[in-house]
């Protein structure tokens, strides 16, 4: 079963939010639409603009605590080395 860490976003270069799960589809689409009462729904983060897949759920976990700690410049520079015009990917992974 593959995991997922994933940001979202509001706008280009706008809030981030990380998040890990096991069923991005479902997550992204709970994000979309307010479902849930949390970080996202309170900025309006809809746009899935950067994800990464992984085997093991805790490399998965690992791999979202390091982003989380990294410094601002050093995400949006990961998001726009394969996401430069910050497109909302979610169709991408339906």
């Amino acid at each position: 079963m593959n995991s997922f860490i994933y940001i979202m976003t509001n706008k280009p270069k706008g809030t981030l939010y990380i998040g890990v799960t096991s069923d991005i589809i479902k997550r992204v689409y709970e994000h979309k639409n307010e479902l849930m009462d949390c970080f996202t729904k309170k900025y309006n983060l809809k746009k899935l603009v950067y994800y990464e897949i992984y085997d093991d759920i805790n490399e998965a976990i690992k791999r979202e605590k390091q982003l989380k700690s990294w410094k601002r410049e050093w995400k949006v520079e990961l998001i726009e080395k394969v996401n430069n015009s910050w497109n909302d990917l979610y169709s991408e992974i339906l």
